[in-house]
């Protein structure tokens, strides 16, 4: 498969794949002579694995180090990734269902207790982490904990920034080349902490403004933002297929 089919494959950009090989995580089986890079099944049997580690917060360095390892085995990888979503599951279950009963609560329509208003917030012990530190290092492990830790703030502030830029300019066309420069670093940040394809990112949009909440979240950055970055992320989106 050539980049661009995996990339839609995957649901990520060209350009991190392309990063991927540049830092030796994710090299193609093969680059054609008029520089075409070609994916193997076995390069997409890596790049499943390199995007499990990175779901649970482990940096591209240490992957790196991992699946080079000689000793690497990743059928055993699998199954120890596979009880760290679980873990991972089940505490974001018990954190859904806090905040569903907190919105029932703040309308006034069940009561709380204060035990249950951090039900799911125990991020102390993972049952599965020690299996991990013991098969891929301490290193590793504090690394993907210390990244998931300092996710948040960054992720928070990140955000802020890219609303303001794109709040700056709503009065130009989402069409203009200084909406879709600021609206294309919105969908690289966006695929940097999660996986969204090209028609995932214009259902967001679209999200944006079907959805109150978000048009209200957005739009505290300026009157009309939403329906603003809604319409640039379908014009870029468009542009890219």
């Amino acid at each position: 498969m050539k980049v661009k089919e995996v990339a839609d494959l995957v649901g990520i950009s060209v350009r991190t794949l392309h990063h991927y090989d540049e830092i030796g995580l994710l090299i193609p089986e093969e680059t054609t002579e008029a520089g075409y890079r070609v994916y193997s099944d076995r390069n997409l049997e890596t790049l499943q694995q390199i995007l499990f580690f990175k779901e649970l917060g482990f940096p591209l360095k240490k992957i790196k180090e991992i699946i080079d390892n000689p000793s690497f085995d990743r059928h055993e990888a699998l199954k120890i990734q596979h009880n760290m979503l679980l873990e991972k599951k089940s505490r974001l279950e018990k954190m859904i269902g806090t905040i569903e009963k907190t919105i029932q609560h703040s309308k006034g329509e069940i009561p709380m207790s204060n035990q249950e208003r951090f039900e799911g917030f125990d991020f102390s012990h993972n049952p599965y982490e020690q299996e991990a530190r013991e098969r891929w290092g301490d290193q590793a492990v504090d690394g993907a904990n210390e990244k998931t830790k300092n996710m948040t703030a960054f992720n928070q502030e990140k955000f802020n920034e890219i609303y303001r830029n794109l709040a700056a300019i709503r009065h130009l066309s989402p069409a203009s080349k200084e909406a879709q420069k600021e609206i294309k670093e919105w969908y690289q940040f966006l695929n940097k902490i999660g996986n969204y394809s090209l028609e995932a990112f214009k259902e967001l949009g679209q999200m944006y403004v079907d959805d109150e909440r978000f048009t209200k979240n957005i739009d505290q950055f300026g009157e009309g933002l939403a329906k603003f970055m809604r319409n640039a992320m379908e014009v870029y989106a468009d542009r890219q297929d």
